[in-house]
């Protein structure tokens, strides 16, 4: 049997919201059986639990935020990529602060973080959502379309395109496609980082966003070129922190998905939303469990151990 998994020690970090430029401590915790990846803010009287759940997201500008009752998580997709990409299905995630903290843009300390806690099998089947049958959101027409959708798939796998009509970005590959059967998420994606652009800075700062950034956590452009002085971690690094956040948006439905996702321009906000297109129709998908590691996908089998074997 296909085991749902937790962490096997409790682990602690500290640093600081990209957008709340705030100091936030970090505690992952083993989470129960069929408990999720629920976030606690610790920091409140009494302490408030958010689940990551696709409904539960009430803010996606430049982040996917956890909502309820006017209590906040901020930039959750960072660390839920990292679940998604081990394989965690549950975790407690304590913060002294509504924002989990930036790190160095990617999801690379979490995944050391994750790593360094170990991981347990728990005594119960691993839940998978397979998608059934091709959903699909849009907005947008002609050079402003944006589209993301999700299909049957025997596996994971992700492909994105992006736009910016920057020099550096659009030059760096504009096109990306990682299958988890067959490419290693800690190798091929983890490390790509967030990105920003200098004239934005004050605008985003005004509306309460990216108080936080800097050279140390973000890939950050003036009109021409980057600024970071080590460069890009890959070719196209820009593209892949685009599937970075989208295993992380896409893991706030609960369960790893078997589904093929392809997107065009999305982001947040449409992440978000074909997960609730998604889940509106119950004929689109059904939630299945393996009796038999292998029958399931190499992308939840045996190369979440080979990535385990990295610690």
């Amino acid at each position: 049997m296909l085991k749902q998994r937790t962490i096997a020690q409790t682990i602690k970090t500290t640093g600081v919201g990209l957008h709340c430029g705030t100091r936030v401590e970090l505690t992952l915790r083993a989470g129960a059986i069929d408990s999720g990846i629920v976030f606690r803010r610790i920091d409140l009287d009494p302490v408030i639990e958010l689940p990551a759940t696709a409904n539960g997201v009430g803010d996606t500008r430049m982040a996917s935020v956890l909502e309820k009752d006017g209590v906040r998580v901020s930039t959750v997709e960072h660390l839920l990529s990292a679940c998604a990409g081990l394989g965690i299905d549950n975790l407690i995630v304590d913060l002294t602060a509504e924002e989990i903290p930036i790190m160095d843009g990617s999801a690379a300390s979490f995944v050391f973080l994750l790593q360094q806690a170990g991981r347990i099998e728990q005594e119960a089947a691993k839940k998978f959502i397979r998608v059934l049958k091709q959903v699909e959101v849009r907005e947008g027409t002609g050079a402003q379309e944006k589209w993301a959708t999700l299909s049957p798939y025997h596996g994971f796998r992700l492909k994105f395109f992006i736009e910016f009509n920057h020099p550096a970005i659009d030059g760096s590959g504009q096109t990306a496609e990682v299958d988890l059967s067959l490419e290693s998420y800690i190798q091929e994606i983890a490390r790509a980082r967030t990105f920003g652009f200098m004239q934005d800075v004050e605008t985003l700062r005004g509306m309460g966003l990216a108080r936080g950034g800097s050279l140390e956590n973000a890939i950050v452009m003036d009109e021409f070129r980057i600024l970071n002085a080590g460069g890009l971690r890959y070719k196209n690094e820009f593209v892949r922190h685009k599937i970075l956040d989208a295993m992380g948006d896409l893991y706030l439905i609960g369960h790893p998905l078997l589904a093929s996702y392809n997107a065009h321009k999305s982001g947040h906000a449409m992440n978000n939303k074909l997960l609730r297109a998604l889940l509106a129709d119950p004929d689109s998908y059904e939630i299945v469990t393996f009796d038999q590691v292998s029958a399931a996908p190499a992308a939840y089998a045996s190369q979440l151990d080979e990535e385990w074997a990295a610690a």
